[in-house]
């Protein structure tokens, strides 16, 4: 069995129930979550072995998050434990025409203020076969894009493959530099990478061509002028995949998604999700989907139905992780996904 390892920030996550307005709430859902620990977290409930890499501050909140990861099968022994909190976020839940709302509040935790040398990237990788980022950790603070500088060099040097989610988060960015400063150093030596309909845009300045992004057309077709665009500014890429999300509103949308591998771009079937339950982490658990599926050898095509249906399901669990099974992804993918019930 493969080995993955995932390096980010995970944070505790607060969500006023029931959909209420942040105003309205009087408690809150707690659960963890975060980019890189999806992915981990995914791959893990397909069987893989997967290492999750990140700072944890030394007391019992670190103590439960570390926990939650461990039940889901996370190897969280190259965790540092180091700092003074977690990071938290807010997650306002919309419906219908309200969008969801984000709230930050991870300024000075344990991973914002890790510095170079802090984690042994050798013994992090040994035994691995792939490396997993995204975009949110060098966006944090300088030390988190230094010790992922450090990741990415030590993964190349040591033959594992590379991916990662381009995820440009305009909140986040407030450290000194522009994205593209730091990402250029980074993705070259990325072998996969996946973005949606913006990232690529706002990461590199590189659009899709004849689509209006902002009124919601998404032609599958106009984004391998993108994937032909990253590969050339690249050339470690071997390959490129770019979610495909249509928003009629908070509560539906159409999801699909496509695989470029330098000559065939490769669709997979749209869904059609009418009721969401939770989106967030979404484009990770896409991630998730890809790796392990190109990890067992299916082919580009295999690869991409799997991603997508991997994701479509995961709008339908509540928290960030992608609690599904790869016998749950396969069906929908071969079948008509019409959630009947299982007896």
């Amino acid at each position: 069995m493969s080995t993955v390892v995932t390096y980010g920030e995970i944070m505790l996550r607060l969500t006023p129930p029931d959909h209420l307005r942040f105003v309205q709430a009087r408690s809150f859902d707690v659960i963890y979550g975060g980019g890189e620990a999806n992915v981990a977290c995914s791959l893990a409930n397909y069987g893989m072995d997967v290492r999750f890499v990140t700072a944890l501050p030394p007391h019992d909140i670190g103590d439960a998050c570390e926990n939650y990861l461990r039940q889901f099968g996370v190897d969280t022994s190259h965790i540092v434990r180091q700092g003074d909190r977690l990071g938290i976020y807010y997650l306002e839940m919309g419906a219908m025409q309200r969008g969801s709302k984000v709230i930050y509040d991870r300024a000075h935790s344990a991973l914002a203020e890790i510095q170079s040398g802090d984690i042994d990237w050798a013994a992090a990788f040994e035994g691995a076969d792939w490396f997993h980022w995204t975009g949110i950790t060098p966006a944090i603070s300088a030390g988190t894009a230094e010790v992922l500088q450090e990741a990415v060099e030590t993964a190349a040097d040591m033959g594992l493959t590379i991916s990662c989610d381009l995820n440009y988060r305009s909140k986040l960015w407030k450290w000194g530099k522009e994205p593209g400063e730091v990402m250029e150093g980074l993705v070259q030596h990325v072998d996969v990478a996946v973005g949606n309909e913006e990232d690529a845009d706002k990461v590199f300045g590189i659009k899709p061509e004849g689509v209006d992004v902002e009124a919601g057309e998404l032609d599958a077709a106009a984004y391998e002028s993108v994937c032909q665009q990253l590969m050339e500014r690249f050339p470690k890429l071997s390959k490129v995949s770019i979610t495909l999300r249509t928003s009629i509103s908070a509560s539906h949308n159409r999801w699909s998604g496509v695989l470029y591998d330098g000559e065939t771009l490769h669709q997979a079937k749209e869904y059609d999700i009418t009721h969401i339950v939770d989106r967030v982490g979404g484009g990770d658990s896409f991630c998730g989907g890809l790796i392990y599926a190109l990890l067992q050898g299916k082919s580009d095509a295999e690869a991409i139905e799997f991603a997508v249906a991997a994701s479509a399901l995961k709008h339908s669990i509540y928290g960030d992780f992608n609690l599904v099974s790869v016998e749950d992804v396969e069906k929908l993918a071969g079948g008509p996904g019409t959630g009947r019930v299982q007896r």
